[in-house]
């Protein structure tokens, strides 16, 4: 790919998406277009662009925006998080609240917002009925795709315990291959939804109990990330917690989170 035409389709993808794509992504971006070259019969990466840009559907820029995106996940990832997520829902039920808005922003394939629906479900008190949602955001239409059918193969449940994944998934093979698909139980309480964090403010009113955002900033800049934390300081309520990436730090960022403890922060 020459230089014209990857500093054009990243400036289309910061646009679009707030995605930041650096230099040193270029081959990246290149290998993962490829496939879309491939589909369209297209020879080049300038005869993409050209594509891309006369697309007035605008289908290709969502098929852009998923090839690209990056969505490395895994059931209970950084898992001091859901250790800290359900000591704070059990106190909110034991102080009487029984009401919880949570939001999976990034969710990628899933994994994120069933774990945290898990967490919380065992955590919960036989005496306390719940109104419990978790919102689960993101911009790939794949992804949530894969999210919402809620089928993984068994090397991608591995890291659950088997207690869980006995009573929260239902095992199945076909054709030699075995799957494990999320019961009912769960997606009941999840929502799918496309959204681009870059683009704030966002439809839900709140307020929100919990925001995950983990891994997704490192993809920002500066500025889309500062407007960012801002929508998410708006939606959680007083005492909620913003979860971040344990690789993500809002160091240096205009913001009036406060940090509990190593990439979690609250409003209070």
């Amino acid at each position: 790919m020459d230089r014209k035409t990857f500093d054009r389709l990243r400036e289309i993808v910061y646009e679009k998406s707030g995605i930041n794509l650096t230099e040193n992504k270029k081959a990246l971006v290149t290998a993962r277009l490829n496939k879309r070259l491939r589909a369209l019969g297209l020879k080049t990466h300038k005869e993409y662009l050209e594509y891309l840009l006369n697309d007035k559907s605008g289908d290709e820029l969502i098929h852009m925006i998923d090839v690209i995106s990056t969505n490395v996940t895994r059931f209970f990832r950084e898992s001091d998080h859901f250790d800290f997520l359900k000591k704070v829902f059990v106190r909110w039920v034991e102080m009487g609240q029984r009401r919880f808005r949570m939001w999976s922003a990034g969710c990628s394939s899933g994994e994120e917002p069933y774990s945290m629906a898990m967490v919380l479900l065992e955590a919960l008190p036989a005496y306390a009925e719940v109104d419990l949602k978790i919102l689960a955001t993101d911009i790939s239409t794949q992804v949530l795709e894969r999210a919402s059918e809620g089928v993984y193969e068994e090397k991608k449940v591995m890291e659950i315990p088997r207690g869980l994944l006995s009573k929260y998934f239902v095992r199945d093979r076909t054709d030699g291959e075995v799957t494990y698909s999320v019961s009912d139980r769960l997606k009941r309480i999840i929502v799918f939804r496309r959204l681009n964090l870059a683009r704030p403010p966002f439809p839900m009113k709140g307020p929100l109990d919990v925001i995950f955002c983990r891994n997704v900033m490192i993809y920002f800049d500066k500025y889309v990330r500062e407007n960012l934390l801002e929508e998410f300081y708006r939606l959680l309520k007083d005492d909620g917690y913003l979860f971040l990436g344990h690789s993500e730090s809002i160091t240096g960022i205009k913001t009036n989170f406060r940090p509990v403890r190593p990439s979690i922060y609250t409003k209070g």
